[in-house]
């Protein structure tokens, strides 16, 4: 019976030592197959799910400026004259200005207005023929509007880049990166500016002109695109992964952090610089005390300069996706990343001449992007 008892005991030892060694080696075994580095290659697709807000814009012309008119057309005064006040206006003033230069001719563009103003073209004429001739302007509503039209981000596609460090089995660190791609920026709707203005022309003697309209600054539906940048935008999160490596192939995971963006390289579309540019002559003839002139577009004294910039920006950011192993080291991974992303855009129109700033339109770009990514990775 003691003979038995001993036997049974040497062999539970035996079984229980191997037991232990088995555990020992499989602890070990795993161990040594856990990989704390992964990186993964692959594309990446960007989807903008941002809305078009609008561009608020300001200029340094406050509200009563006064300016000279100085020369102006009679067409431009006719075609800007204010509707809504044209009963508040003398009768005899409005005989003159709708009275054409040549009545007989139905192709004539001149108004009896532009041979009353041709005679301040004498050398013989007073210095101050055209100011009593066209009156000094009381310049209203070009300090600050809110316009509607906007920018929206158009879908990019790059190369990515993903660096994973393995905290533990399931929980990571992650890098996503990708090379910086150039982002093309549509524009939508018109830019106007709402101008009005009054004086009394011919020394006030026929009582005061009301004019008022909405001057198209530029039309962004005319360009395929308004603006592009170098977007830089990586993204930084923690993932929990599901299952176990080493023994489940297939891995969820969901992840959460935040993206950076920085924006370089921006250039606006030359169509647009060329419509603010002219905008900015616009503002720059009304400190010129030519009035007219701004109103019918043309040079100012100034030298103008447009420049575009974005601000850097943080968001949160959230993601799902999964891994597969098809070899020992070698994994297949896609994922969707979504970050509540925007930014606001600056464009100034600056008289190099002066250094004063005359126009600034600021609006945010809603960019909110979804990423898709597919990749291929080694773990080491």
């Amino acid at each position: 019976m003691q003979k038995e008892l001993k036997v049974k005991n040497k062999i539970f030892i035996r079984q229980f030592i191997v037991a232990i060694s088995t555990t020992g080696m499989f602890c070990l075994s795993h161990a040594e197959d856990f990989k704390r580095y992964s990186v993964s290659v692959g594309w990446l697709h960007m989807t903008s799910l941002g809305k078009m807000k609008p561009f608020n814009i300001n200029t340094s012309v406050n509200e009563g400026t006064k300016s000279k008119v100085g020369m102006i057309s009679g067409a431009t005064v006719v075609n800007n004259i204010d509707q809504s006040r044209i009963n508040d206006m003398d009768p005899n003033l409005i005989s003159l200005l709708n009275t054409k230069s040549n009545p007989d001719d139905p192709n004539s563009d001149r108004y009896l207005l532009d041979d009353l103003l041709a005679l301040g073209e004498d050398p013989e004429a007073p210095d101050d023929f055209l100011e009593q001739a066209t009156g000094i302007a009381e310049i209203n509503g070009l300090s600050s509007w809110a316009s509607n039209a906007g920018l929206e981000v158009e879908d990019v596609d790059t190369a990515g880049l993903m660096l994973t460090y393995n905290v533990n089995e399931n929980v990571s660190l992650q890098m996503i990166g990708g090379f910086p791609p150039k982002v093309d920026i549509k524009g939508k709707g018109k830019i106007y500016a709402p101008f009005s203005a009054s004086s009394k022309p011919l020394g006030g003697l026929v009582g005061d002109l009301y004019l008022k309209n909405n001057l198209l600054i530029t039309d962004l539906d005319n360009y395929n695109t308004s603006a592009s940048a170098r977007a830089w935008t990586p993204g930084f999160q923690a993932q929990y992964y599901f299952g176990k490596p080493g023994v489940n192939k297939f891995r969820p995971f969901l992840g959460a952090g935040f993206m950076y963006a920085y924006f370089s390289d921006i250039k606006i579309n030359a169509g647009i610089e060329k419509d603010l540019i002219a905008a900015g002559h616009m503002i720059q003839n009304i400190y010129d005390d030519k009035a007219g002139a701004s109103l019918e577009g043309k040079i100012s004294s100034g030298d103008m300069k447009v420049k575009v910039d974005a601000n850097d920006a943080f968001a949160p950011m959230v993601t799902a996706g999964f891994t597969y192993d098809f070899k020992k080291n070698w994994f297949a991974t896609a994922s969707l990343s979504y970050a509540k992303l925007d930014n606001t855009a600056t464009i100034t129109v600056v008289n190099r001449n002066t250094g004063a700033q005359l126009i600034k339109a600021q609006t945010k770009i809603d960019i909110d992007p979804l990423i898709s990514y597919v990749g291929v990775g080694y773990r080491f």
